[in-house]
This record gives C-alpha cells, sequence and structure tokens, in this order.
C-alpha cells in the first residue's frame, strides 16, 4: 500500500503526518509506526501523529512516539496538526480538537504562528533541586549552569530510567534562566529516549516551574530548534489559560510503500 504523509515540524521538533480521516491507516501497527519514524531506514521523525475526523470536534490528533507507541499530548505536535489541519482545508484560523489529554483550542495566524490552548495544571511538586509537573506529559524540571555544555542525554536518561519513573517514564528538561530569552530549555522526551530539538509541552512546563524563579508571563524560551513562547495565569495550586505560541512549519510530502 502507498501512504501519502507530510513531514512537519516545530521548532525542530518533527512529526510525520497522515490524513487518516477515511481511517485506511494501520493504527495498531506500531512496528510500522516505529519503522516509519526511524531516521536511517525511514522516513525520520520525533513521531508520527494521524489526523481523523471525530464528532464534535473540527478533527481528532492521534500521537505516536518514535518508538511507535501511543503517546501522550504533545505540544510542537499540536501547533502542527492544526496547521496541517489548515492546509487540508479542515480548519482556518481556528481550531477545537481532541488529543491524548482531552480537548484543546488554537488559533492560527497568516505567517504559521499558532497559538495553541494548553490544559489547565492543578498540582507541581516542587522538590529540593526539581519541579514536577503534567502538561498533558509528565515533565521533570531541574535548573541548571552552563546549559550549552550540559550532557542533557546522559544525565536525562539517569533520570527518567531512575526507580520512581523508569515504568511509566518522564520527560526531562533543564533550563537556565537569563536575561533575553528569559529561558534556555533542553529537553530528555520519553518514547524518543534522546535529546530532541523543542518540547512543547516541556517548554511548558519548565515556563510555569520557572515563575518560582521569578520569571513572568509570557515567559520566552530558546531551545535548540527555535524560540516559542508560554503565556499563563497562576492559581492557588497551579496555573490556567496556558497557551503555547511558536511558529509550526509545513516541510515536504511524499509516499511510502507499507
Amino acid at each position: 500500500m502507498n501512504v501519502t504523509f507530510y513531514k512537519y515540524q516545530g521548532t525542530g521538533n518533527d512529526f510525520i503526518m497522515i490524513d487518516n480521516r477515511e481511517l485506511f491507516f494501520d493504527a495498531d501497527n506500531y512496528a510500522l509506526i516505529a519503522k516509519l519514524c526511524e531516521r536511517r531506514m525511514g522516513i525520520g521523525a520525533d513521531g508520527l501523529i494521524l489526523l481523523q475526523n471525530r464528532e464534535g470536534y473540527d478533527f481528532e490528533m492521534v500521537y505516536y512516539n518514535a518508538d511507535g507507541r501511543p503517546g501522550s499530548m504533545c505540544g510542537n505536535g499540536g501547533r502542527c496538526t492544526v496547521q496541517f489541519a489548515r492546509q487540508l482545508n479542515v480548519i482556518q484560523e481556528k481550531a477545537f480538537f481532541l488529543a491524548a489529554d482531552g480537548d484543546h483550542y488554537a488559533t492560527i495566524d497568516s505567517q504559521g504562528q499558532v497559538s495553541l490552548k494548553m490544559n489547565d495544571v492543578v498540582q507541581v511538586e516542587t522538590g529540593t533541586d526539581y519541579y514536577f509537573l503534567n502538561t498533558g506529559s509528565p515533565h521533570y524540571v531541574q535548573f541548571v549552569d552552563a546549559l550549552d555544555q550540559f550532557n542533557v542525554f546522559a544525565e536525562g536518561k539517569l533520570i527518567r530510567y531512575n526507580d520512581r519513573f523508569k515504568a511509566e517514564g518522564t520527560n526531562v528538561n533543564f533550563a537556565q534562566l537569563q536575561p533575553e530569552p528569559q529561558l534556555f530549555v533542553r529537553t530528555y522526551e520519553r518514547g524518543v529516549e534522546d535529546e530532541t530539538f523543542s518540547c512543547g509541552t516541556g517548554v511548558t512546563a519548565t515556563a510555569l516551574a520557572a515563575s518560582y524563579q521569578g520569571a513572568t508571563s509570557p515567559v520566552s524560551i530558546r531551545t535548540l530548534g527555535g524560540n516559542l513562547q508560554v503565556a499563563f495565569e497562576a492559581t492557588a495550586t497551579g496555573f490556567t489559560n496556558i497557551y503555547l505560541i511558536g511558529p509550526a512549519q509545513y516541510v515536504f510530502t511524499g509516499t511510502i510503500t507499507v
């Protein structure tokens, strides 16, 4: 079978996008999804996303990690899916869609800048040298010095596979406060099991954690793949009206035989 796919990237976080409104794609074939995401023998991507019909919504976003397994919410993937939906003429400037963690609203401007409303965060765990919270995916956040030289892969892997997290996994973010942009963030992503150029739910979690360090909304963020913003309002126990803001770009279209 020939499958038409679309490649998108959001600040270097790249995704295989498939229009699955007719449900032709074998979504339970996790080995195939992993093969498509593999960078040497496949198309290559941090994840694969199916855009599907869903009653009551403009569309449904079904996300898979690069290891082929179903994933939790992906912020950059969500922004790319909104741009993809506009390319397919499913939406124009606004979207209401379903993802793994529930409902999401988004807007998109003529330059491809997507503002994605994230779900409220109701609890933040504050440790002696870390923060842990869920922004649609679980995130461990630690602030460090000299992040440019920091070994994100080695240190992130140690945390992701420690006794607490090895069963379910967690994403691990290392951040450094700076004048402008306010934050530099690097992320080890579970499911990819490596550092990625950017992680949308990760920068969201890190921006919220940075508010405990004095950062104010909107927080400007630098990742290896580009710049993002996170806007939010603090509540008594967490955060509401959280928006992940940044570009989502179409890269190319192709066909692969599977």
